[in-house]
Protein backbone atom coordinates (compact mmCIF):
# COMPACT_ATOMS: atom_id res chain seq x y z
CA UNK A 1 0.00 0.00 0.00
CA UNK A 2 1.45 3.31 -1.04
CA UNK A 3 2.11 5.93 1.58
CA UNK A 4 -0.30 8.81 1.98
CA UNK A 5 1.24 12.27 1.90
CA UNK A 6 0.11 14.51 4.72
CA UNK A 7 0.12 18.21 5.26
CA UNK A 8 2.28 19.73 7.96
CA UNK A 9 0.71 20.09 11.32
CA UNK A 10 -0.38 17.95 14.19
CA UNK A 11 0.33 14.26 13.81
CA UNK A 12 -2.91 12.25 13.66
CA UNK A 13 -3.49 9.43 16.07
CA UNK A 14 -3.40 5.81 15.04
CA UNK A 15 -7.17 5.46 14.82
CA UNK A 16 -7.54 8.32 12.34
CA UNK A 17 -4.65 7.00 10.30
CA UNK A 18 -6.30 3.61 10.05
CA UNK A 19 -9.48 5.22 8.79
CA UNK A 20 -7.59 7.23 6.18
CA UNK A 21 -5.78 4.19 4.91
CA UNK A 22 -8.98 2.24 4.67
CA UNK A 23 -10.99 4.95 2.92
CA UNK A 24 -8.48 7.09 1.09
CA UNK A 25 -5.49 4.91 0.21
CA UNK A 26 -5.33 3.82 -3.43
CA UNK A 27 -6.37 0.26 -4.17
CA UNK A 28 -5.93 -1.57 -7.44
CA UNK A 29 -9.40 -3.08 -7.36
CA UNK A 30 -11.13 0.17 -6.41
CA UNK A 31 -9.28 2.16 -9.07
CA UNK A 32 -10.15 -0.40 -11.75
CA UNK A 33 -13.82 -0.15 -10.80
CA UNK A 34 -13.84 3.64 -10.87
CA UNK A 35 -12.05 4.01 -14.19
CA UNK A 36 -13.77 1.16 -15.99
CA UNK A 37 -15.49 1.77 -19.31
CA UNK A 38 -18.85 1.18 -17.69
CA UNK A 39 -18.38 4.18 -15.37
CA UNK A 40 -16.62 6.65 -17.66
CA UNK A 41 -18.41 8.00 -20.69
CA UNK A 42 -16.15 7.56 -23.71
CA UNK A 43 -16.72 8.68 -27.28
CA UNK A 44 -14.60 6.26 -29.34
CA UNK A 45 -12.46 7.68 -32.05
CA UNK A 46 -13.15 5.71 -35.19
CA UNK A 47 -10.03 7.04 -36.99
CA UNK A 48 -7.59 4.31 -38.18
CA UNK A 49 -4.40 3.77 -36.18
CA UNK A 50 -2.30 5.12 -39.03
CA UNK A 51 -3.98 8.47 -38.83
CA UNK A 52 -3.33 8.59 -35.12
CA UNK A 53 0.35 7.90 -35.71
CA UNK A 54 0.55 10.74 -38.20
CA UNK A 55 -0.78 13.25 -35.70
CA UNK A 56 1.14 11.86 -32.72
CA UNK A 57 4.56 10.59 -33.91
CA UNK A 58 6.66 8.69 -31.40
CA UNK A 59 10.41 8.31 -31.14
CA UNK A 60 12.20 5.15 -32.25
CA UNK A 61 11.01 2.38 -34.46
CA UNK A 62 7.29 2.49 -35.07
CA UNK A 63 5.36 -0.39 -33.60
CA UNK A 64 3.98 -2.87 -36.12
CA UNK A 65 0.30 -3.40 -36.07
CA UNK A 66 -0.96 -6.94 -35.68
CA UNK A 67 -3.44 -7.79 -38.36
CA UNK A 68 -5.22 -10.24 -36.13
CA UNK A 69 -6.03 -7.59 -33.49
CA UNK A 70 -9.69 -6.83 -33.35
CA UNK A 71 -10.89 -3.24 -33.12
CA UNK A 72 -12.43 -2.15 -29.82
CA UNK A 73 -16.08 -3.06 -29.40
CA UNK A 74 -18.47 -0.51 -30.86
CA UNK A 75 -20.21 1.81 -28.49
CA UNK A 76 -23.94 1.78 -28.14
CA UNK A 77 -26.16 4.41 -26.61
CA UNK A 78 -28.27 3.34 -23.67
CA UNK A 79 -31.63 4.79 -22.76
CA UNK A 80 -29.99 7.12 -20.26
CA UNK A 81 -27.94 8.83 -22.95
CA UNK A 82 -24.68 7.25 -21.75
CA UNK A 83 -22.37 5.34 -24.08
CA UNK A 84 -21.05 1.92 -23.20
CA UNK A 85 -19.68 -1.13 -25.06
CA UNK A 86 -21.94 -3.81 -26.41
CA UNK A 87 -22.13 -6.85 -24.15
CA UNK A 88 -21.32 -9.39 -26.81
CA UNK A 89 -18.36 -7.40 -28.12
CA UNK A 90 -19.74 -7.48 -31.65
CA UNK A 91 -21.70 -5.10 -33.82
CA UNK A 92 -24.80 -3.63 -32.29
CA UNK A 93 -27.70 -2.51 -34.45
CA UNK A 94 -30.80 -1.33 -32.68
CA UNK A 95 -33.11 1.50 -31.92
CA UNK A 96 -32.84 3.86 -28.99
CA UNK A 97 -36.17 3.82 -27.13
CA UNK A 98 -38.05 6.76 -28.55
CA UNK A 99 -35.04 7.80 -30.63
CA UNK A 100 -33.18 7.08 -33.87
CA UNK A 101 -31.72 3.81 -35.03
CA UNK A 102 -28.00 3.32 -34.72
CA UNK A 103 -25.58 1.01 -36.44
CA UNK A 104 -21.98 0.02 -36.15
CA UNK A 105 -20.68 3.38 -37.31
CA UNK A 106 -19.49 6.26 -35.12
CA UNK A 107 -21.65 6.50 -31.99
CA UNK A 108 -22.55 9.77 -30.34
CA UNK A 109 -24.32 9.96 -26.98
CA UNK A 110 -27.86 11.15 -27.55
CA UNK A 111 -30.39 12.44 -25.06
CA UNK A 112 -33.37 10.14 -24.82
CA UNK A 113 -36.59 12.00 -25.68
CA UNK A 114 -38.14 10.67 -22.44
CA UNK A 115 -35.94 13.16 -20.61
CA UNK A 116 -38.08 15.93 -22.07
CA UNK A 117 -40.85 14.64 -19.80
CA UNK A 118 -38.78 15.48 -16.70
CA UNK A 119 -39.81 18.87 -15.30
CA UNK A 120 -38.58 21.13 -12.56
CA UNK A 121 -41.03 21.77 -9.72
CA UNK A 122 -41.06 25.14 -7.95
CA UNK A 123 -43.09 25.31 -4.77
CA UNK A 124 -43.79 27.99 -2.18
CA UNK A 125 -44.50 26.42 1.22
CA UNK A 126 -46.26 27.97 4.19
CA UNK A 127 -46.07 25.55 7.09
CA UNK A 128 -48.37 25.76 10.11
CA UNK A 129 -46.83 26.82 13.39
CA UNK A 130 -47.79 23.94 15.65
CA UNK A 131 -46.42 25.66 18.74
CA UNK A 132 -48.53 28.76 18.00
CA UNK A 133 -51.36 27.08 16.07
CA UNK A 134 -53.27 30.28 15.29
CA UNK A 135 -50.57 31.45 12.89
CA UNK A 136 -48.25 30.14 10.18
CA UNK A 137 -44.50 30.22 9.70
CA UNK A 138 -42.65 32.40 7.24
CA UNK A 139 -43.06 31.11 3.69
CA UNK A 140 -40.10 29.60 1.88
CA UNK A 141 -39.40 28.28 -1.59
CA UNK A 142 -38.04 24.94 -2.79
CA UNK A 143 -37.27 23.25 -6.08
CA UNK A 144 -37.47 19.57 -6.92
CA UNK A 145 -38.10 17.31 -9.87
CA UNK A 146 -41.10 15.61 -11.45
CA UNK A 147 -42.13 13.91 -14.66
CA UNK A 148 -45.11 13.70 -16.97
CA UNK A 149 -47.34 10.61 -16.93
CA UNK A 150 -50.47 9.75 -18.87
CA UNK A 151 -53.69 11.70 -18.50
CA UNK A 152 -52.07 15.15 -18.53
CA UNK A 153 -50.63 14.62 -15.07
CA UNK A 154 -47.27 15.17 -13.41
CA UNK A 155 -45.87 12.97 -10.67
CA UNK A 156 -43.49 14.10 -7.93
CA UNK A 157 -42.83 13.39 -4.25
CA UNK A 158 -45.28 14.31 -1.53
CA UNK A 159 -42.81 16.36 0.50
CA UNK A 160 -42.01 18.39 -2.64
CA UNK A 161 -45.41 20.12 -2.39
CA UNK A 162 -46.25 19.64 1.30
CA UNK A 163 -48.01 22.68 2.81
CA UNK A 164 -47.96 24.30 -0.63
CA UNK A 165 -49.19 27.78 -1.34
CA UNK A 166 -48.23 27.88 -5.00
CA UNK A 167 -46.76 25.24 -7.34
CA UNK A 168 -45.19 25.95 -10.74
CA UNK A 169 -43.66 23.63 -13.32
CA UNK A 170 -40.95 24.31 -15.87
CA UNK A 171 -40.17 22.08 -18.83
CA UNK A 172 -36.69 21.28 -19.99
CA UNK A 173 -35.35 23.96 -22.32
CA UNK A 174 -38.28 26.29 -21.60
CA UNK A 175 -38.19 29.74 -20.03
CA UNK A 176 -41.82 29.66 -18.87
CA UNK A 177 -43.14 28.50 -15.51
CA UNK A 178 -46.68 27.13 -15.58
CA UNK A 179 -49.04 27.20 -12.61
CA UNK A 180 -49.98 23.71 -11.45
CA UNK A 181 -52.88 22.28 -9.48
CA UNK A 182 -52.32 19.60 -6.82
CA UNK A 183 -54.69 16.67 -7.33
CA UNK A 184 -53.61 14.29 -4.58
CA UNK A 185 -50.86 13.87 -1.98
CA UNK A 186 -49.80 10.53 -0.52
CA UNK A 187 -46.41 8.86 -0.66
CA UNK A 188 -46.20 10.74 -3.94
CA UNK A 189 -48.16 13.72 -5.20
CA UNK A 190 -50.02 14.21 -8.46
CA UNK A 191 -50.24 17.54 -10.28
CA UNK A 192 -51.84 18.89 -13.42
CA UNK A 193 -51.56 22.05 -15.54
CA UNK A 194 -54.54 23.74 -17.19
CA UNK A 195 -52.47 25.53 -19.84
CA UNK A 196 -52.51 23.46 -23.06
CA UNK A 197 -49.16 24.93 -24.10
CA UNK A 198 -47.43 23.01 -21.33
CA UNK A 199 -48.39 19.64 -22.84
CA UNK A 200 -47.24 20.42 -26.36
CA UNK A 201 -44.36 18.24 -27.52
CA UNK A 202 -44.20 16.22 -24.29
CA UNK A 203 -44.64 12.46 -24.29
CA UNK A 204 -45.57 10.76 -21.01
CA UNK A 205 -43.12 8.44 -19.31
CA UNK A 206 -43.89 4.73 -19.50
CA UNK A 207 -43.49 2.55 -16.43
CA UNK A 208 -41.45 -0.63 -16.45
CA UNK A 209 -41.38 -3.75 -14.31
CA UNK A 210 -39.72 -4.00 -10.93
CA UNK A 211 -35.96 -4.30 -11.59
CA UNK A 212 -33.70 -7.00 -10.23
CA UNK A 213 -30.40 -6.73 -8.40
CA UNK A 214 -27.52 -5.23 -10.40
CA UNK A 215 -29.88 -3.78 -13.00
CA UNK A 216 -28.62 -0.44 -14.29
CA UNK A 217 -30.65 2.63 -13.30
CA UNK A 218 -30.30 6.26 -14.30
CA UNK A 219 -31.71 9.01 -12.08
CA UNK A 220 -32.73 12.18 -13.92
CA UNK A 221 -33.64 15.43 -12.19
CA UNK A 222 -32.65 18.93 -11.18
CA UNK A 223 -30.41 18.63 -8.09
CA UNK A 224 -28.43 21.39 -6.45
CA UNK A 225 -25.28 22.55 -8.18
CA UNK A 226 -26.85 23.89 -11.35
CA UNK A 227 -30.05 24.81 -13.18
CA UNK A 228 -29.97 22.31 -16.05
CA UNK A 229 -31.00 18.68 -16.02
CA UNK A 230 -28.67 16.22 -14.32
CA UNK A 231 -28.10 12.52 -14.97
CA UNK A 232 -26.52 10.07 -12.52
CA UNK A 233 -26.22 6.34 -13.05
CA UNK A 234 -25.83 3.30 -10.82
CA UNK A 235 -27.25 -0.13 -10.14
CA UNK A 236 -29.94 -1.61 -7.94
CA UNK A 237 -28.12 -2.83 -4.85
CA UNK A 238 -31.02 -3.91 -2.61
CA UNK A 239 -34.77 -4.53 -2.73
CA UNK A 240 -36.66 -4.70 0.56
CA UNK A 241 -39.32 -3.13 2.76
CA UNK A 242 -38.13 0.37 3.67
CA UNK A 243 -39.27 2.99 6.15
CA UNK A 244 -40.63 6.02 4.29
CA UNK A 245 -39.55 9.15 6.15
CA UNK A 246 -42.39 11.40 5.00
CA UNK A 247 -45.29 8.99 5.35
CA UNK A 248 -43.89 7.21 8.43
CA UNK A 249 -44.88 3.93 6.83
CA UNK A 250 -43.08 0.84 5.56
CA UNK A 251 -43.39 -0.06 1.88
CA UNK A 252 -41.37 -1.71 -0.84
CA UNK A 253 -38.31 0.31 -1.86
CA UNK A 254 -35.18 0.13 -4.00
CA UNK A 255 -31.70 0.96 -2.78
CA UNK A 256 -29.34 2.23 -5.48
CA UNK A 257 -25.80 3.53 -5.52
CA UNK A 258 -26.48 6.46 -7.84
CA UNK A 259 -26.07 9.92 -6.32
CA UNK A 260 -29.38 11.39 -5.08
CA UNK A 261 -29.01 14.94 -3.83
CA UNK A 262 -31.35 17.70 -2.76
CA UNK A 263 -33.49 18.60 -5.75
CA UNK A 264 -33.39 15.09 -7.24
CA UNK A 265 -36.44 14.24 -5.17
CA UNK A 266 -39.38 13.43 -7.41
CA UNK A 267 -37.26 12.70 -10.46
CA UNK A 268 -37.66 9.42 -12.35
CA UNK A 269 -35.23 6.51 -12.30
CA UNK A 270 -34.96 4.94 -15.75
CA UNK A 271 -33.95 1.40 -16.64
CA UNK A 272 -31.60 0.62 -19.51
CA UNK A 273 -34.72 0.09 -21.65
CA UNK A 274 -35.87 3.67 -21.13
CA UNK A 275 -38.80 2.84 -18.84
CA UNK A 276 -39.38 4.45 -15.47
CA UNK A 277 -38.77 1.99 -12.62
CA UNK A 278 -39.14 4.39 -9.70
CA UNK A 279 -39.01 7.86 -8.17
CA UNK A 280 -36.01 9.18 -6.24
CA UNK A 281 -37.23 10.22 -2.81
CA UNK A 282 -34.60 9.98 -0.05
CA UNK A 283 -30.97 9.17 0.67
CA UNK A 284 -29.00 7.89 3.64
CA UNK A 285 -26.77 10.54 5.20
CA UNK A 286 -24.15 9.07 7.52
CA UNK A 287 -20.43 9.46 7.93
CA UNK A 288 -19.87 5.74 7.34
CA UNK A 289 -21.86 5.38 4.10
CA UNK A 290 -21.55 6.73 0.58
CA UNK A 291 -23.94 6.88 -2.36
CA UNK A 292 -26.91 5.13 -0.77
CA UNK A 293 -30.10 6.43 -2.30
CA UNK A 294 -33.65 5.12 -2.23
CA UNK A 295 -36.24 4.91 -4.98
CA UNK A 296 -40.00 4.40 -4.76
CA UNK A 297 -40.57 1.42 -7.10
CA UNK A 298 -43.28 1.09 -9.73
CA UNK A 299 -45.63 -1.17 -7.67
CA UNK A 300 -46.00 1.61 -5.08
CA UNK A 301 -46.38 4.26 -7.79
CA UNK A 302 -49.02 2.30 -9.70
CA UNK A 303 -50.89 1.65 -6.45
CA UNK A 304 -51.01 5.39 -5.76
CA UNK A 305 -52.24 6.21 -9.28
CA UNK A 306 -54.91 3.50 -9.33
CA UNK A 307 -56.05 4.47 -5.83
CA UNK A 308 -56.65 8.03 -7.02
CA UNK A 309 -58.42 6.90 -10.20
CA UNK A 310 -60.60 4.47 -8.26
CA UNK A 311 -61.64 6.71 -5.36
CA UNK A 312 -61.07 10.22 -6.71
CA UNK A 313 -58.66 10.83 -3.83
CA UNK A 314 -55.75 9.16 -2.07
CA UNK A 315 -56.99 6.72 0.57
CA UNK A 316 -53.65 5.19 1.55
CA UNK A 317 -52.13 1.74 1.88
CA UNK A 318 -54.04 -0.71 4.09
CA UNK A 319 -52.19 -2.69 6.75
CA UNK A 320 -53.08 -5.32 9.30
CA UNK A 321 -53.89 -3.58 12.57
CA UNK A 322 -51.90 -6.07 14.64
CA UNK A 323 -48.55 -6.28 16.38
CA UNK A 324 -46.83 -9.62 15.84
CA UNK A 325 -43.72 -11.45 16.92
CA UNK A 326 -41.50 -14.03 15.22
CA UNK A 327 -41.90 -17.73 15.97
CA UNK A 328 -38.32 -18.84 15.44
CA UNK A 329 -37.99 -20.33 18.92
CA UNK A 330 -38.92 -24.07 18.87
CA UNK A 331 -40.18 -24.04 22.46
CA UNK A 332 -42.47 -21.11 21.69
CA UNK A 333 -43.89 -22.95 18.68
CA UNK A 334 -44.51 -26.01 20.83
CA UNK A 335 -46.24 -23.91 23.48
CA UNK A 336 -48.55 -22.43 20.84
CA UNK A 337 -49.53 -25.91 19.61
CA UNK A 338 -47.83 -25.63 16.25
CA UNK A 339 -46.93 -28.78 14.34
CA UNK A 340 -43.52 -29.34 12.80
CA UNK A 341 -44.78 -28.44 9.33
CA UNK A 342 -46.59 -25.27 10.42
CA UNK A 343 -45.03 -21.83 10.25
CA UNK A 344 -46.29 -18.35 11.00
CA UNK A 345 -46.17 -15.35 13.33
CA UNK A 346 -47.90 -14.76 16.67
CA UNK A 347 -50.27 -11.84 17.28
CA UNK A 348 -49.37 -9.81 20.35
CA UNK A 349 -51.85 -6.91 20.21
CA UNK A 350 -54.71 -5.84 17.97
CA UNK A 351 -55.76 -2.28 17.24
CA UNK A 352 -59.29 -1.87 18.68
CA UNK A 353 -60.21 0.44 15.80
CA UNK A 354 -59.07 -2.00 13.08
CA UNK A 355 -61.46 -4.39 11.27
CA UNK A 356 -59.25 -7.31 12.34
CA UNK A 357 -60.30 -6.71 15.97
CA UNK A 358 -63.61 -8.48 15.27
CA UNK A 359 -61.97 -11.66 13.99
CA UNK A 360 -58.51 -12.10 15.45
CA UNK A 361 -57.37 -12.56 19.04
CA UNK A 362 -54.04 -12.20 20.84
CA UNK A 363 -51.85 -15.35 20.59
CA UNK A 364 -53.40 -16.32 17.25
CA UNK A 365 -50.81 -17.63 14.80
CA UNK A 366 -51.13 -16.13 11.31
CA UNK A 367 -50.24 -19.00 8.98
CA UNK A 368 -50.94 -17.45 5.58
CA UNK A 369 -52.24 -14.31 3.88
CA UNK A 370 -54.26 -14.69 0.67
CA UNK A 371 -52.98 -18.23 0.24
CA UNK A 372 -49.29 -17.35 0.67
CA UNK A 373 -47.62 -19.16 3.58
CA UNK A 374 -45.80 -16.95 6.10
CA UNK A 375 -42.46 -18.11 7.52
CA UNK A 376 -41.54 -18.03 11.19
CA UNK A 377 -39.54 -14.84 10.63
CA UNK A 378 -42.51 -13.07 9.02
CA UNK A 379 -41.29 -13.30 5.41
CA UNK A 380 -42.84 -14.71 2.26
CA UNK A 381 -41.28 -15.83 -1.06
CA UNK A 382 -40.78 -12.88 -3.37
CA UNK A 383 -38.69 -13.87 -6.37
CA UNK A 384 -36.02 -16.42 -7.04
CA UNK A 385 -33.53 -16.19 -4.20
CA UNK A 386 -35.43 -13.37 -2.47
CA UNK A 387 -37.83 -13.10 0.45
CA UNK A 388 -39.89 -10.16 1.62
CA UNK A 389 -41.80 -9.19 4.74
CA UNK A 390 -45.42 -10.32 4.45
CA UNK A 391 -46.55 -6.71 4.87
CA UNK A 392 -45.67 -6.45 1.16
CA UNK A 393 -48.69 -8.64 0.39
CA UNK A 394 -50.93 -6.39 2.46
CA UNK A 395 -49.63 -3.24 0.75
CA UNK A 396 -50.67 -4.64 -2.65
CA UNK A 397 -54.30 -4.38 -1.56
CA UNK A 398 -56.50 -1.28 -1.62
CA UNK A 399 -58.58 0.20 1.17
CA UNK A 400 -61.79 -1.79 1.46
CA UNK A 401 -60.45 -4.90 -0.29
CA UNK A 402 -60.98 -8.25 1.36
CA UNK A 403 -58.23 -10.72 2.25
CA UNK A 404 -58.20 -14.39 3.23
CA UNK A 405 -56.29 -15.01 6.46
CA UNK A 406 -55.57 -18.44 7.92
CA UNK A 407 -54.82 -18.57 11.64
CA UNK A 408 -54.06 -21.23 14.23
CA UNK A 409 -56.02 -20.89 17.47
CA UNK A 410 -55.99 -23.52 20.21
CA UNK A 411 -54.44 -26.03 17.76
CA UNK A 412 -57.35 -25.47 15.34
CA UNK A 413 -57.04 -23.87 11.90
CA UNK A 414 -59.51 -21.06 11.23
CA UNK A 415 -60.09 -19.16 7.99
CA UNK A 416 -61.33 -15.58 7.91
CA UNK A 417 -62.32 -13.24 5.12
CA UNK A 418 -61.96 -9.67 6.32
CA UNK A 419 -61.87 -6.18 4.88
CA UNK A 420 -58.68 -4.13 5.11
CA UNK A 421 -58.40 -0.52 6.22
CA UNK A 422 -55.69 2.07 6.75
CA UNK A 423 -54.04 2.25 10.14
CA UNK A 424 -54.84 5.15 12.46
CA UNK A 425 -52.36 6.07 15.18
CA UNK A 426 -53.13 7.79 18.44
CA UNK A 427 -50.41 10.31 17.59
CA UNK A 428 -50.62 10.76 13.79
CA UNK A 429 -47.45 11.12 11.75
CA UNK A 430 -48.77 14.16 9.86
CA UNK A 431 -51.89 16.32 9.61
CA UNK A 432 -52.45 15.67 5.87
CA UNK A 433 -52.23 19.36 5.06
CA UNK A 434 -54.83 20.44 7.60
CA UNK A 435 -54.02 23.23 10.11
CA UNK A 436 -53.61 22.17 13.75
CA UNK A 437 -56.53 22.27 16.16
CA UNK A 438 -56.50 24.46 19.28
CA UNK A 439 -58.77 25.90 21.94
CA UNK A 440 -57.99 28.79 24.33
CA UNK A 441 -59.75 29.55 27.58
CA UNK A 442 -58.42 31.86 30.35
CA UNK A 443 -54.95 31.67 28.80
CA UNK A 444 -54.82 27.86 28.74
CA UNK A 445 -53.94 26.70 25.21
CA UNK A 446 -55.30 23.22 24.52
CA UNK A 447 -54.00 21.37 21.46
CA UNK A 448 -53.66 17.87 20.01
CA UNK A 449 -50.38 15.97 19.77
CA UNK A 450 -48.97 14.87 16.42
CA UNK A 451 -45.49 14.14 15.12
CA UNK A 452 -45.24 17.64 13.54
CA UNK A 453 -46.25 19.10 16.91
CA UNK A 454 -43.50 17.15 18.71
CA UNK A 455 -40.98 18.18 16.06
CA UNK A 456 -42.00 21.82 16.50
CA UNK A 457 -41.70 21.62 20.29
CA UNK A 458 -38.55 19.51 20.64
CA UNK A 459 -36.72 19.82 17.31
CA UNK A 460 -35.49 17.17 14.86
CA UNK A 461 -34.32 14.98 17.73
CA UNK A 462 -37.83 14.84 19.19
CA UNK A 463 -37.56 11.05 19.60
CA UNK A 464 -34.90 11.69 22.25
CA UNK A 465 -36.06 15.03 23.68
CA UNK A 466 -39.78 14.35 24.11
CA UNK A 467 -40.89 13.64 27.71
CA UNK A 468 -41.18 9.94 28.47
CA UNK A 469 -44.93 10.07 29.06
CA UNK A 470 -45.62 11.49 25.61
CA UNK A 471 -42.98 9.31 23.98
CA UNK A 472 -44.61 6.20 25.42
CA UNK A 473 -47.91 7.27 23.86
CA UNK A 474 -46.19 7.80 20.52
CA UNK A 475 -44.47 4.42 20.40
CA UNK A 476 -46.83 2.01 22.14
CA UNK A 477 -50.34 3.38 22.71
CA UNK A 478 -53.25 2.34 20.49
CA UNK A 479 -56.42 4.41 20.02
CA UNK A 480 -59.49 2.95 21.72
CA UNK A 481 -61.95 4.67 19.37
CA UNK A 482 -61.73 6.10 15.84
CA UNK A 483 -62.04 9.71 17.03
CA UNK A 484 -59.68 9.53 20.03
CA UNK A 485 -57.00 12.24 20.29
CA UNK A 486 -54.20 12.99 22.74
CA UNK A 487 -55.06 16.41 24.19
CA UNK A 488 -52.46 18.49 26.05
CA UNK A 489 -52.14 21.92 27.60
CA UNK A 490 -49.59 23.28 25.18
CA UNK A 491 -48.81 26.39 27.23
CA UNK A 492 -50.39 28.99 29.48
CA UNK A 493 -50.55 32.59 28.24
CA UNK A 494 -49.80 34.55 31.39
CA UNK A 495 -52.62 36.69 32.82
CA UNK A 496 -53.95 37.68 36.23
CA UNK A 497 -56.56 34.94 36.12
CA UNK A 498 -54.05 32.09 35.81
CA UNK A 499 -51.37 33.09 38.31
CA UNK A 500 -49.51 30.04 39.55
CA UNK A 501 -50.10 27.96 36.40
CA UNK A 502 -47.42 29.53 34.21
CA UNK A 503 -45.12 26.48 34.28
CA UNK A 504 -47.58 24.04 32.74
CA UNK A 505 -46.23 22.90 29.37
CA UNK A 506 -47.27 19.90 27.25
CA UNK A 507 -49.24 18.23 30.00
CA UNK A 508 -51.82 15.65 28.97
CA UNK A 509 -55.47 16.28 29.84
CA UNK A 510 -57.12 13.04 30.98
CA UNK A 511 -60.46 14.36 32.33
CA UNK A 512 -62.47 17.54 32.90
CA UNK A 513 -64.60 17.71 36.04
CA UNK A 514 -64.33 13.93 36.33
CA UNK A 515 -65.42 13.24 32.75
CA UNK A 516 -62.87 11.55 30.43
CA UNK A 517 -61.58 13.68 27.58
CA UNK A 518 -61.83 11.70 24.33
CA UNK A 519 -60.71 14.45 21.97
CA UNK A 520 -60.33 18.22 21.76
CA UNK A 521 -63.87 18.71 20.43
CA UNK A 522 -65.42 17.01 23.46
CA UNK A 523 -63.25 19.07 25.82
CA UNK A 524 -64.26 22.33 24.12
CA UNK A 525 -67.95 21.39 24.37
CA UNK A 526 -67.64 20.68 28.12
CA UNK A 527 -65.80 23.96 28.74
CA UNK A 528 -68.30 26.05 26.77
CA UNK A 529 -71.16 24.77 28.92
CA UNK A 530 -69.42 25.71 32.20
CA UNK A 531 -67.59 28.84 31.07
CA UNK A 532 -68.04 31.75 33.49
CA UNK A 533 -68.29 35.41 32.62
CA UNK A 534 -64.95 36.10 34.34
CA UNK A 535 -63.17 33.47 32.24
CA UNK A 536 -64.84 34.76 29.07
CA UNK A 537 -63.74 38.36 29.72
CA UNK A 538 -60.19 37.27 30.60
CA UNK A 539 -60.00 35.21 27.42
CA UNK A 540 -60.98 38.17 25.25
CA UNK A 541 -58.30 40.33 26.87
CA UNK A 542 -55.65 37.62 26.34
CA UNK A 543 -56.63 37.20 22.69
CA UNK A 544 -56.33 40.95 22.12
CA UNK A 545 -52.97 41.13 23.91
CA UNK A 546 -51.42 38.35 21.83
CA UNK A 547 -53.17 39.30 18.56
CA UNK A 548 -54.94 35.94 18.35
CA UNK A 549 -57.88 36.10 15.94
CA UNK A 550 -60.03 33.40 17.54
CA UNK A 551 -60.21 31.30 20.68
CA UNK A 552 -60.63 28.06 18.70
CA UNK A 553 -59.64 26.63 15.34
CA UNK A 554 -62.10 26.44 12.47
CA UNK A 555 -62.57 22.67 12.71
CA UNK A 556 -63.95 23.03 16.25
CA UNK A 557 -66.49 25.64 15.15
CA UNK A 558 -68.30 23.24 12.85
Amino acid sequence: MSEIKRKRGRKPNSNNRAKEETLDSPSTTAMDDVFSVANVELVPNQSPPAAIAEHHPRRGRPKKLKTEEKPPPPTRVSSAGLSRPSENGGDFNGVIPGGDSIGAGPAVARVVPAMDAVVKVFCVHTEPNFSLPWQRKRQYSSSSSGFVIGGRRVLTNAHSVEHYTQVKLKKRGSDTKYLATVLAIGTESMLTVDDDEFWEGVSPVEFGDLPTLQDAVTVVGYPIGGDTISVTSGVVSRIEILSYVHGSTELLGLQIDAAINSGNSGGPAFSDKGNCVGIAFQSLKHEDVENIGYVIPTPVIVHFIKDYEKNGAYTGFPILGVEWQKMENPDLRMAMGMKSDQKGVRIRRIDPTAPEYKFLKPSDIILSFDGVDIANDGTVPFRHGERMGFSYLVSQKYTGDSAAIKVLRDSKILNFNMDLATHRRLIPSHNKGRPPSFYIIAGFVFSTVSVPYLRSEYGKEYEFETPVKLLEKLLYSLPQSPDEQLVVISQVLVADINIGYEEIVNTQVHAFNGKPVKNLKSLADMIVVLRSKTAKAATLDILATHCIPSAMSDDLKK
